[in-house]
């Protein structure tokens, strides 16, 4: 017996020193982020993080270039065709797909996944309210048919929540794509802790609000990523995040702040990046008095665009006043020359119109969060101040990202404040603001509070793909935004990223903000 554990001592001394010498080697890179992950089912989250690891896990079928969102490129799909009358697009698969654990990928895994993202009924399930019908036609080639023509589909196939997911592992751990998936599927526990993808990388684990750790897919079809192993440490502050880029302890910086870049300028060990975002921060007024109370009265919304100081957040953030809730740099949106300027007496006036002359007290809503190096605490404190200036009193009430997000989500608010990113890279991303649609809901927003001429435009909107008519709808609906509409946009702040300098291959995007498998380290 003392031989036997003498050896069994010895080879599990010489299976730990080949493990430290693999430790080593092991190439890893470590990034400072603001979590802020709801789900990593692409099915149910929703969130900026669940953006950033789902695009390295969860394969699209199309996708962007690493740079822009300029043209749609193939991915899982090798090619597609689209039906002259634009209801009908044909999707054939690459060969030689497989997932994580080898299993090779069908036109049938991509109809489960995405009738599950329909029936599962989480926060991104709405991106499939216009298909129709989704069918394998071979076991190589998808048919989604829309219930409606959509300029914007292509693009929106591109979010990660249309990641393909292995349909035999999901449904294996309590996953279905059934009419009643809202109920009866409970893959969620499982997505949280497990990955099923096609991706260059597989999930290790996610330790909320501490880590999430990445590893690479050695079954991975495309070309392997540089690094084995990606940890995205939890780092709410952006000071935290800069002392610990200077240290050395974490290789990129996601969310610094544009005062803090001044004293990186001199650091040749760091490199920075500072880009104009496509996040816009706004308070939301919820239309419904029941639950809005004064923040109900359009008036008084109004009041509010005019009392807040935009110049103020700009100093603070950098980055520009978006006109509405269509990010600048969309086409057609209104930019800072047709932005509300801060009018103190033009508010104090729309209050007392209002019936509010002598102010009143309302508390805001928001989540203790940092943002793409925005402060959303300090912001909120400004919010105080601003409309304290026209009497009304704001108490503060904020909230854990995730409990906070709850109540958004419901439409629960009488008063939040929130920041917004596209769902896809398309001015018709401004609907969903709109009475009726899917955050116009959130404030209360009810379709039946619009004239049907509105409604009309609405869904012509979503449809239109003549340059012309599609700028004549926008401008209609985004002056209808500002007279009407129960939001106030106030910053779309500059994104200021900074990371170690031996670092290559970033490029901030649009769309998943960042594409980790691109990144590698020099020398």
């Amino acid at each position: 017996m003392r031989l036997r554990r003498l050896l069994a001592l010895l080879v599990g001394l010489v299976v730990l020193s080949v493990s430290a010498i693999q430790a080593q080697d092991e190439k890893v890179l470590v990034v400072g982020h603001a979590e802020v992950i709801d789900s990593l089912d692409p099915a149910r989250g929703y969130t900026q993080t669940v953006g950033i690891v789902n695009q390295v896990i969860y394969d699209t079928l199309v996708t962007f270039p690493p740079d822009s969102a300029a043209s749609i490129e193939p991915r899982l799909a090798e090619s597609w065709e689209v039906s002259d009358d634009g209801l009908t697009y044909t999707f054939h698969l690459r060969d030689g797909l497989v997932f994580a654990d080898g299993d090779p990928v069908t036109a049938d895994d991509v109809v489960f996944s995405y009738m599950r993202l329909k029936n599962v009924t989480g926060n991104p399930s709405y991106l499939m309210d216009n298909v129709a019908s989704i069918e394998a036609t071979d076991e190589q080639t998808v048919t989604i048919t829309l219930a409606s023509p959509a300029p914007v589909f292509l693009s929106t196939l591109a979010n990660s929540a249309f990641g393909v997911i292995d349909s035999e592992v999901v449904t294996e751990n309590g996953g279905t794509n059934a009419d009643d998936a809202a109920t009866s599927d409970t893959a969620q526990t499982y997505l949280d802790s497990h990955s099923a993808g096609t991706g260059p990388y597989v999930l290790d684990h996610w330790t909320k609000d501490t880590e999430t750790v990445l590893v690479r897919n050695e079954n991975y079809w495309g070309e392997a990523p540089y690094f084995d192993r990606i940890i995205i440490q939890n780092l709410p502050e952006p000071a935290t995040q800069k002392t610990a880029l200077e240290s050395g302890d974490i290789d990129i910086a996601l969310d610094l702040t544009s005062d803090q870049m001044p004293s990186l300028e001199g650091n040749e060990e760091i490199t920075i990046a500072s880009t104009p975002g496509n996040i816009i921060h706004f308070l939301l007024m919820n239309k419904n008095p029941a639950i809005g109370g004064p923040m109900a009265d359009p008036q008084v919304q109004l009041a509010v665009r005019y009392a807040l100081d935009y110049e103020g957040y700009k100093a603070l953030w950098g980055g520009i006043t978006p006109g509405t809730n269509m990010v600048v740099g969309f086409p057609d949106a209104y930019g800072e020359d047709k932005a509300f300027t801060r009018d103190l007496d033009m508010a104090q006036s729309l209050l007392e119109e209002a019936g509010y002359g002598d102010g009143f007290d309302i508390t805001l809503d928001y989540p203790t969060y940092s943002i793409q190096g925005v402060n959303m605490d300090t912001t909120a404190q400004k919010i105080v101040e601003d409309l304290a200036a026209i009497g009304i009193n704001v108490t503060l009430n904020p909230m854990e990202v995730n409990t906070a997000l709850e109540g958004y989500r419901a439409g629960t608010e009488a008063f939040g404040y929130w920041f917004w990113g596209p769902d896809y890279l398309d001015s018709s991303d401004v609907l969903s603001f709109m009475p009726g649609e899917k955050v116009g809901l959130r404030a209360g927003w009810t379709a039946d509070m619009a004239d049907q001429s509105i409604l009309d435009m609405i869904n012509e909107a979503k449809v239109a793909t003549d340059p012309s008519r599609r700028t004549e709808l926008f401008t209609a609906l985004q002056d209808y935004l500002q007279e009407s509409g129960p939001f106030a946009p106030f910053i779309q702040p500059t994104v200021q990223t900074a990371f170690r300098s031996n670092l290559q291959g970033y490029y901030w995007h649009p769309q998943w903000i960042i594409d980790l498998s691109l990144l590698s380290r020099a020398g």
